[in-house]
């Protein structure tokens, strides 16, 4: 038996990461700008990671949820500290996609509506209702029914009145920064017009901050940056730094009801100690001011660079629209530079996701790789 075939692959097998750097079997190594789709947090190994994970497995390292687990305490508590979100409540799940399907359960349980409003060009999964919401058809089996979701454009005002106005909108979706859409932002008074019309018609709003959230934006969750309030908030990808975890935020108004949220190995004691070492290490370590400033910095030396039409994102979650398509140069920055660097559904932009904690060393290497991938590439069209 062989793996079942989804994904196109480099030839490349990394046995050893350290960093922001990886090794293949063959002792070649490459510098990750991409964390394994932002999942690689705080870099691979990170020895207080190892050493979390290690202690934890020597002690117990798994448990279902019929018992008391005061590391899941711990983790919310630590959580709610960093986030600013004290008051809310954490549910644990084991990935993006479930943290979704959470979601949109839990809001759909409080006001008992059914639609669900997002946006153009969004990823939010590949479970059933997160498919749904996912702006690409090819993904979507006969078995994804999407007739309850409304879709408009970014930053239209005018289609949210005319979406929300007497539709019984149960939530509005929306990731903190558009990861696999192109690195795509609401405008920061859109967004706070959200949350407004949210208000006003009892709908409920959702903030996908699993790709952009955990520092990545330069604050703990990039929809901090238009300093609105959701009322649940999905995490995932950097919150395990490559061990499977997911959850969402809740807010105080929302009453526990049993039985209606339920994971067998959501929030095990593994997880909850690879969690723990993200969070301790983005606060010993100061890992958002340090991914603002380095974003800030690389945003900069991006945008005079040949072949690049437009640089957008914040932090070290960066796209780079491109004035031809992205996937050449992405491959040659694997094969002639050992880089990665991610794709997305637009073809000319190239993603930039490296772990947080990136060092300069790294930065240099990949803005010397694109000046001359990216001027060769100008030169040949």
């Amino acid at each position: 038996m062989l793996p079942f075939d989804v994904y196109p692959l480099f030839d490349v097998t990394p046995v050893r990461g350290e960093g922001a750097w990886i090794w293949d079997e063959q002792g070649q190594k490459y510098l990750d700008f991409y964390g394994g789709h932002a999942v690689i947090s705080i870099g691979h190994s990170h020895p207080h990671f190892v050493q979390r994970i290690e202690q934890q497995l020597s002690r117990l390292g798994f448990y279902s949820n019929s018992v008391k687990n005061p590391l899941q305490i711990e983790l919310a508590q630590k959580l709610g500290q960093l986030s600013g979100y004290e008051d809310y409540a954490l549910f644990l799940c084991n990935s993006g996609a479930e943290a979704i399907e959470n979601a949109l359960k839990v809001a759909s349980f409080h006001n008992q509506r059914k639609k669900i409003l997002t946006f153009e060009r969004a990823f939010h999964g590949r479970t059933s209702a997160a498919v749904a919401l996912t702006d690409n058809p090819k993904i979507q089996a006969a078995v994804n029914p999407a007739d309850h979701v409304l879709r408009i454009p970014f930053d239209d005002q005018q289609a949210l009145d005319d979406a929300l106005e007497g539709k019984d909108v149960c939530a509005v979706v929306v990731e903190g920064i558009q990861g696999v859409g192109g690195i795509h932002m609401l405008q920061n008074p859109f967004l706070q017009y959200v949350e407004k019309k949210c208000r006003a018609t009892g709908t409920l709003l959702i903030l996908d901050e699993i790709q952009s959230g955990y520092g990545r934006s330069g604050k703990f969750f990039a929809h901090q940056h238009a300093a609105v309030q959701p009322d649940i908030i999905t995490v995932a990808k950097g919150m395990g730094n490559g061990f499977p975890i997911g959850g969402i935020l809740i807010h105080p108004q929302f009453e526990p009801w049993y039985g209606m949220l339920g994971t067998t190995f959501g929030g095990n004691h593994l997880a909850c100690a690879a969690g723990l070492a993200v969070l301790e290490v983005i606060e010993q370590e100061d890992l958002m001011a340090y991914a603002q400033r380095k974003g800030d910095m690389l945003k900069g030396e991006l945008t005079s660079l040949p072949y690049v039409k437009e640089v957008r994102g914040e932090g070290l979650m960066l796209g780079l629209e491109l004035k031809g398509p992205a996937k050449p140069i992405r491959t040659r920055l694997v094969y002639d530079h050992h880089i990665f660097t991610g794709s997305s559904s637009q073809p000319h932009v190239l993603r930039l996701l490296p772990p947080l904690n990136v060092g300069q060393e790294g930065i240099d290497m990949l803005l010397t790789a694109l000046q001359g991938t990216l001027s060769q590439a100008l030169i040949s069209a």
